[in-house]
């Protein structure tokens, strides 16, 4: 569904991915692991075509990204944003259905707020959420809440960006498994970047390293603890000796 060939990107001088190469097959759900900084973010707006790659290609169904019409492109995307990204001035609802209420998704008023109440209840979540602010919510319901804006779509392609990001463990372990449920539902082929290593083992079909620009190892995440890249090894066990440089 997604292949990046040798993807190319830089912002001045700063180097950010050097040549990445990935095939994420449909229906799978692939997790991105790397330390902060490694370019996990700048991946995934050049596959949305949000950012230019300087060089390489990026095809999604067999298509350049490059070469297709942004709107109907990316209506085939949902996105769960790190930290939510709620809009605090509209009720729940309308967070939900904001991409059903606008361009070619576009939806009757009515429809719309059908269809979040519904994509709400699928997160776990009462109708009577619907017409709170986000504000009036703890941090577990405002993810579910982003949660839902990001299936309210039904979309083919999913991104999820630090999606345990502010969570307690007993939340996170929620969110991880609505996640896989979910994705599983749909038949959605899903990219998560996190640094959660729980959540990697919750999520994940695939594991890819992403570190000094290029995807350093890849394969299902039955094989990643076993996996002979001492950067992997030493990521995925949080050594802070190793190859992986850190500050002192």
């Amino acid at each position: 569904m997604i292949r990046l060939t040798d993807v190319h990107k830089s912002f001045g001088s700063n180097q950010v991915l050097r040549g990445a190469t990935l095939d994420v097959a449909k229906g799978t759900s692939t997790v991105v692991i790397g330390g902060s900084g490694t370019g996990k973010s700048v991946l995934l707006k050049c596959i949305l075509g949000l950012v230019t790659p300087d060089a390489g290609t990026i095809h999604v169904d067999g298509v350049d990204v490059t070469t297709q019409p942004r709107d109907a492109f990316l209506a085939r995307f949902g996105m769960l944003f790190q930290g939510g990204a709620l809009f605090d001035s509209i009720p729940v609802w309308q967070n939900v259905a904001f991409r059903l209420m606008r361009g070619s998704l576009k939806r009757p008023k009515v429809e719309a707020r059908d269809i979040a109440i519904e994509k709400l209840r699928r997160v776990g979540l009462a109708p009577d959420v619907a017409d709170r602010l986000p504000a009036e919510l703890s941090g577990g319901m405002q993810k579910r809440v982003s949660l839902a804006r990001a299936i309210a779509a039904n979309p083919e392609i999913i991104f999820f960006d630090e999606p345990t990001t502010g969570l307690d463990p007993i939340m996170s372990g929620v969110i991880n498994d609505l996640i896989r449920e979910i994705v599983t539902e749909m038949g959605a082929t899903a990219i998560t970047i996190t640094h959660d290593m729980t959540s990697v083992r919750a999520i994940a079909d695939r594991v890819a390293m992403l570190h000094g620009g290029s995807i350093r190892w890849e394969g299902p995440i039955a094989e990643m603890d076993s996996a002979a890249d001492p950067y992997v090894d030493q990521f995925i066990h949080g050594r802070p000796t190793g190859p992986i440089e850190t500050l002192r």
